[in-house]
């Protein structure tokens, strides 16, 4: 058996030990254990900039909404009157969104009611959760803040 071993080296066919192979995977685990949670973390930012960005454009349409028609939507019309024109609404000249409303980036409906409880009309996302309040992922984002 040594002979056999002794001629696969002369060879040049070498292996790995077990041993050699189970310091690479401890390392391996050690290092996906380590920048792992660092990298959800990261996607957990990038959601709420990306709700607070939408939330910013589609401020920035109600705006436009309220140029032409001189008010803001009814929290009955919603954001959908950004993209259809509600009825009874003369000076209406949208679409005001390219696109249709998305959801959030964790897959919600964004509220939208007015009058608003933090001025003319408040628009946010629950955040994670979808259920108001909350901290971290799961807060609420508005666009008072």
């Amino acid at each position: 058996m040594t002979r056999l071993i002794v001629g696969l080296r002369q060879r040049g066919q070498r292996g790995f030990t077990l041993l050699e192979l189970l310091v690479v995977m401890v390392i391996i685990g050690l290092l996906v254990g380590y920048v792992g949670p660092m990298y959800f973390k990261q996607v957990g930012k990038s959601e709420i900039k990306a709700a607070r960005a939408q939330i910013d454009s589609f401020g920035k349409a109600l705006d436009q909404y309220r140029l032409d028609t001189g008010h803001y939507p009814t929290t009955e019309q919603g954001l959908a009157a950004m993209q259809e024109k509600p009825a009874n609404e003369t000076k209406w000249d949208g679409p005001y969104l390219k696109k249709g409303v998305p959801p959030d980036p964790w897959g919600n409906p964004y509220v939208y009611k007015r009058p608003g409880d933090h001025g003319e009309y408040d628009l946010l996302s629950y955040g994670k959760d979808g259920v108001a309040g909350g901290t971290g992922e799961n807060a609420d984002i508005g666009n008072w803040e």
